[in-house]
């Protein structure tokens, strides 16, 4: 799945429903890392994001805002983090409905990193509600285009 282009691949079942992107960026973990986790910046560089408020830190209860729905405000929290390497936000009640973001940076032989981002929905009011979410594939791709775009042009 891995490639210099991202396309997003979606699965979907009763009670779960998954989203996901990878890509390879010619840039540094670091360089990489300081984009994902720099909250006041990320509307600089990400189309797919109004606004972050908070820091993007373990423990921490982000408030996230984006164009697809500008009126309601996401509110998850970073339940793992490994500096230049992984990352989780996660937001929701399980078993009802729950969504877990995980990003991920992986370093290739050529000195490149491979990105991919993973967004989980599960739970028993999945079926009720899995018609009125969008389409993430479009937004998953825009997010690791942008994301490339810039960690390249800052390396």
């Amino acid at each position: 799945m891995t490639s210099e282009n991202a396309t997003a691949k979606k699965t979907t079942s009763t009670f779960n429903m998954s989203c996901e992107v990878s890509c390879k960026i010619h840039a540094s973990a670091e360089t990489i890392w300081a984009l994902l986790t720099d909250a006041e910046r990320f509307p600089q560089w990400n189309s797919t994001v109004t606004s972050i408020g908070g820091k993007i830190a373990l423990g921490e209860t982000l408030e996230l805002r984006v164009p697809a729905a500008p009126k309601r405000v996401f509110k998850p929290k970073v339940t793992a983090f490994e500096a230049n390497r992984s990352m989780v936000w996660s937001d929701g009640f399980a078993p009802m409905f729950k969504g877990v973001r995980t990003y991920t940076l992986s370093p290739n032989d050529d000195g490149s990193v491979t990105f991919h981002m993973a967004e989980v929905f599960t739970g028993m009011m999945l079926p009720m509600i899995k018609g009125s979410l969008p389409d993430f594939a479009p937004s998953f791709e825009a997010y690791a285009r942008d994301l490339k775009r810039a960690a390249e042009r800052s390396s």
